[in-house]
């Protein structure tokens, strides 16, 4: 995944870093900041995080419960 800022300057939209995106429960989706550093998260219906990437190539992904507990674990 390439950088949210590298989109905007090819679609000529102007921003300033930081660039901060949050989903309508107010959790953070999306940062990305002055040094070129990015991830990219996100979460299910209960709000826990399911999905984390950033610019080094690392992730993971994670499964709960009905009950919150994580049940599956992975990473790059």
């Amino acid at each position: 995944m390439k950088p949210l800022s590298e989109t905007y300057k090819e679609l000529g939209i102007e921003f300033t870093l930081p660039i901060e995106i949050r989903n309508s429960n107010g959790r953070r989706t999306y940062y990305e900041g002055s040094d070129g550093h990015w991830n990219k998260r996100e979460y299910d219906d209960d709000g826990n995080q399911t999905y984390y990437e950033n610019n080094d190539g690392y992730w993971n992904k994670r499964e709960y419960d009905d009950d919150g507990n994580q049940t599956y674990y992975e990473n790059s």
